[in-house]
């Protein structure tokens, strides 16, 4: 029950220490406190006392001098010493004057005698609990004014303002410290001199405006920037003379009588000046780096559009023409991946120091985003001054680039888009180069195109396919069909091949050459790989279930996909949760993906062979690899290209390419599987000469896994297979 006399306690939640070296007058006090509405914490003795201060805060810590041991004294000294921020309040039976005194010169708020009168001791308590509570307040009201100087900008971070006052005429009456360290200038050197003994001459109508300030409040001026002369040498120069810094200054009017704000009650003027010659200096870094590339120090796309812009308003107004040249490096991917991004960084430098040099005066040279850089050619009169340019840069970047004993090479293909023929807007003419530079790189790249309608139409159409293969993947429109794969000695289907198909919504079943191409530009085509490889593994895990033969599946592998750091582990997780054993499963890999990267695919080939699976190549004798290279990869199987089986003829008698890769295959330890067979003659001929299986028309086409059950059930090919051979060479 609270005492009448203080029915609330004056700062609830208040933190206090009893400390006492007696039990019965530690119980005592502390129940004395807690009648009043507090809670107290006990420490019986000074080591108990001294623990506990150590570990937590106090407001109020009321403190026998007399104990055993550690003292009073010794606990006054400790807070003293530690700087703790409590009051302590002296409840001793030693009431002489030097001990008062001296905890008092210790810092004890205040000294009470035992034996204590109550009210005595808890107004004391409370009398330092309510001082307590002003300090809190009165820091919580410090750091409001500091916040809304801050906001108000009146103060600098690190140094006082330049404070000033001039008279009604504009002369300073008072300048503080700080102009000799911000200027240079004494106050005897200032004082009954007009501001514009100061002020910038490019500045002075800004200071007439601001040093001449009658308004007050709100209303006066704050935060103007201008240039103050100074006599200080800045930072980095050689000579000792007259320099400028930048300031910020705030000004309002001074009057004899605030309430009457009139003519003849005007005193003057009182400001304060901030340097901000730092800040102004980041801005202008900031500046550079928001329009410009900070690897190349080129402009960046933003200051590249607002220099098209304003050529195309040049041109528009002068009638001229102006070009726009969208720059791709060729084989810049190769040395960064093979050399690493700080020697690709470096390149690119060195790129772009060598596209300057062939610049105009007044070109633009932007570096657009990655290997991509765009330049702007304004007053151009014909297409032969372009070509001149672009014939120069194809030229300098044709010599090699040594970098640290490198010897690199990269070439560009360049999309050209004149204006008013390829577009009239900023947007257009980068859009329209940047299909043309496509259109360069599709024709084997190391060059230059100019753009013309029909690439527009192209370039939209490849566009309209990717977005609605994007919602093709969403809504699940591909399909998966199957090609049978034959066995040449049994007639029987041994394995499939898994082949992609889009059953789009309105042109039917879409092949895939229409949209791969797209899906490999734009990288969907890692999603449709393994949604192809998914379902594959899923159906050929229920055929065999459902004994419908031991077969296996050839799955395509991409480029992409093979790059991807998990697609091991991917791949993989995707078998395993199918329930089809990896012996049943045969990679197929181009030989233009083999040769691509064998650092990088060589590795994951190797894992994937450990772990179970075959590996083929596909479409072999159409790439490059030789047999050295041949050796190097984890591969079972030759897939000869359906070019070299279109090529037999019942009436050819010279030796047949296929010849060379039967014996390759043999020499090698290799199965041979030949595709696109599509009659007798192609299909006894490869018999003839050692193949071991086939697919194609002549047995099936790629067909749905309905269809493919069918197949399996009647699974027998042996009136095609068995027939006698015949002397059919190519």
């Amino acid at each position: 029950m609270l005492h009448a006399d203080n029915p609330e306690p004056v700062l609830p939640g208040a933190r206090i220490l009893l400390v006492d070296d007696k039990p019965e007058l530690l119980t005592s006090l502390h129940e004395l406190v807690s009648l009043h509405g507090y809670q107290a914490e006990k420490a019986l003795g000074g080591q108990a006392a001294m623990e506990i201060l150590q570990e937590k805060p106090f407001d109020v810590v009321l403190l026998d001098l007399i104990m055993p041991g550690i003292s009073g004294h010794d606990i006054l000294d400790f807070v003293s010493r530690e700087q703790l921020d409590c009051k302590i309040i002296v409840v001793s039976g030693d009431g002489s004057f030097s001990g008062v005194r001296h905890a008092l010169h210790c810092g004890a708020f205040d000294f009470v005698k035992k034996p204590y009168a109550a009210d005595e001791l808890i107004s004391t308590m409370e009398t330092a609990l309510r001082q307590c509570q002003l300090e809190s307040e009165n820091q919580k009201m410090e750091l409001q004014l500091k916040e809304s100087e801050s906001l108000h900008r009146f103060i600098v971070n690190s140094s006082p303002d330049l404070v000033y006052m001039l008279d009604r005429n504009g002369c300073f009456t008072f300048v503080n410290d700080r102009i000799d360290t911000l200027l240079g200038f004494t106050r005897d050197d200032l004082i009954g001199k007009h501001y514009t003994e100061l002020v910038d001459d490019d500045d002075l109508e800004v200071a007439h405006n601001t040093f001449n300030e009658r308004r007050t409040g709100d209303r006066a001026a704050h935060n103007v920037e201008m240039r103050l002369k100074s006599r200080l040498t800045r930072r980095g120069s050689r000579f000792l003379h007259s320099q400028n810094i930048w300031v910020e200054l705030t000004a309002e009017g001074v009057y004899s009588d605030p309430r009457e704000r009139t003519r003849d009650n005007f005193v003057g003027t009182y400001g304060t000046a901030r340097d901000i010659s730092e800040r102004r200096e980041q801005e202008q870094v900031i500046n550079f780096q928001a329009y410009h590339d900070l690897l190349t120090h080129l402009p960046n796309r933003a200051l590249l559009k607002d220099r098209l812009n304003l050529g195309i308003a040049q041109a528009r107004r002068n009638k001229r023409k102006l070009a726009v040249m969208f720059l791709d490096l060729d084989r810049f991917k190769l040395v960064n991946d093979t050399l690493g991004h700080s020697m690709g960084d470096r390149l690119l430098k060195a790129v772009a120091n060598r596209l300057q040099s062939c610049l105009r005066r007044g070109d633009t040279l932007s570096r657009f985003g990655g290997d991509e850089f765009t330049l702007l050619l304004p007053e151009v009169r014909t297409r032969d001054d372009v070509v001149v340019i672009a014939s120069k840069i194809l030229d300098r970047l044709n010599s090699p680039f040594v970098i640290d004993g490198h010897e690199l090479f990269v070439g560009a293909s360049i999309g050209i888009a004149m204006y008013p023929e390829a577009g009239d807007t900023g947007e257009a003419l980068i859009q329209n180069s940047d299909i043309a530079m496509y259109h360069i790189k599709g024709r084997g790249k190391n060059g230059y195109q100019f753009f013309s309608d029909e690439m527009q139409y192209k370039f939209s159409t490849r566009l309209t396919t990717e977005r609605e293969l994007r919602n093709g993947l969403s809504q699940g429109e591909l399909r998966v069909y199957y090609q049978p794969q034959v066995s040449l000695s049994t007639g029987q289907i041994t394995g499939v091949e898994a082949l992609v198909r889009w059953q789009h919504p309105t042109r039917g079943v879409v092949e895939p050459i229409e949209f791969l191409p797209v899906a490999e530009e734009t990288g969907l085509i890692t999603r449709i790989d393994e949604f192809v490889q998914q379902q594959a593994f899923k159906d050929v895990a229920e055929w065999r279930r459902a004994g419908l033969g031991d077969i296996h599946v050839s799955v395509n592998l991409s480029t992409t996909q093979l790059e991807q750091d998990s697609f091991v582990e991917r791949f993989t997780s995707s078998l395993e949760a199918s329930g089809l054993e990896p012996s049943s499963v045969k990679l197929e890999i181009t030989e233009h993906t083999l040769m691509q990267d064998m650092e990088v695919i060589i590795p994951k080939l190797k894992e994937m062979r450990k772990r179970g699976l075959s590996i083929a190549v596909d479409d072999f004798g159409t790439g490059y690899s030789s047999l050295s290279y041949l050796q190097q990869f984890p591969i079972s199987t030759l897939k000869v290209d359906r070019s070299f089986v279109g090529d037999i003829r019942a009436d050819n008698s010279d030796a047949s390419i296929i010849n060379a890769i039967v014996a390759m295959a043999r020499g090698l330890n290799l199965e041979l599987i030949a595709e696109g067979v599509e009659n007798r003659t192609q299909l006894r001929y490869l018999r003839s000469h050692g193949c071991s299986e086939a697919q194609g028309f002549i047995f099936s086409k790629a067909v749905p896994a309905k269809e493919v059950i069918e197949l399996l059930r009647n699974n027998s090919f042996d009136e095609l297979i068995l027939e006698e051979p015949e002397n059919v060479v190519v």
